[in-house]
């Protein structure tokens, strides 16, 4: 069945980019809502956004929404892998910003008061999005692609030259909290380089050692090293999923990202939608529930990261 939270849960923090201050609350909704974002600093326009593919608009280095008035919110690829993560399918996201505070970089803060708070079942069935056929964008040698499965999984390949991170590639299936026990720990990463680049040209003001996992050199900067291993591919499956949530329900494929970013998901996306034969909706009950991401999580999935305040 669908769900919502059973009660608000409050974020405050930086946006990573702007750097500036924020409140976040994440409102339980009625059934078949969605998720929208609703400034609640901006009058006299629409403030009222849509967590969804067709509202995403071009932005440098994560995932922005806007709606016709040209009301935005960036950055939201955190929130909403941490809702599809805990299979959250209705709220309404009131934010006083133009970003979504970062906290420590990863989902793992949104999830810790997600199952705090608690998750309602909702008297209406999940609407899922099977994919039928396999649609695939490609960039150089970045690809983005969905093929049919009975379940959503991720397949990520990364391939960079600083010696830190190097080849990483990871498979999961996304069912029975996998995304909660794998995944929604592993923080956004960047080379040093990256970051000096970034402020000066006016982003990444709200990053620091605690946010981002930096590297140089092979070395990593952050205090504490790595939570995995394999953290920037994981990170990279994280931001995957956010970027599919914004699909307008579940999806039941394989995603294989090879070098891809948050634009190539939402082309990815894109596509899709404009192939009625690559897709339909399916109504999803009983044991074929357990195959959604987040269905039956619970806290005892949480990894062992130091909670921060909300």
């Amino acid at each position: 069945m669908q769900n919502t939270l059973k009660s608000a849960a409050v974020f405050t923090g930086l946006g990573l980019h702007s750097g500036e201050a924020v409140r976040m609350v994440v409102h339980p909704a009625p059934v078949d809502t969605g998720v929208w974002f609703r400034r609640t600093d901006v009058a006299g326009a629409d403030a009222l956004i849509p967590a969804r593919w067709d509202a995403v608009v071009p932005s440098k280095l994560c995932t922005l929404v806007a709606n016709a008035a040209g009301t935005s919110v960036s950055t939201i690829e955190h929130i909403m892998a941490a809702l599809a993560g805990c299979a959250i399918h209705n709220a309404l996201i009131e934010i006083d910003g133009p970003e979504v505070p970062i906290l420590d970089g990863s989902s793992v803060p949104f999830v810790q008061a997600f199952l705090a708070q608690g998750i309602l079942a909702q008297p209406a069935p999940v609407r899922a999005i099977r994919v039928l056929k396999a649609i695939e964008v490609r960039e150089g040698e970045a690809v983005a692609r969905l093929e049919p499965s009975d379940n959503l999984e991720i397949d990520f390949r990364i391939d960079f030259a600083e010696a830190g991170i190097g080849r990483q590639e990871k498979h999961l299936s996304m069912a029975n909290g996998a995304f909660v026990r794998e995944l929604c720990d592993s923080r956004t990463f960047c080379l040093q380089a990256d970051v000096d680049f970034m402020r000066a040209n006016g982003l990444a003001l709200g990053g620091t050692l605690e946010n981002a996992v930096v590297f140089e050199d092979g070395e990593v900067l952050s205090p504490g090293g790595l939570r995995h291993s394999d953290e920037p591919v994981r990170h990279k499956m994280l931001d995957a999923l956010g970027d599919l949530a914004l699909a307008g329900g579940p999806i039941l494929g394989r995603y294989t990202g090879i070098r891809a970013g948050h634009a190539m998901t939402n082309r990815l996306l894109r596509a899709l939608f404009a192939d009625p034969s690559a897709y339909r909706f399916v109504e999803v009950g009983g044991t074929a529930e357990r195959k959604l991401p987040g269905m039956g999580v619970h806290r005892g999935d949480l990894p062992m990261v130091t909670p921060l305040h909300a």
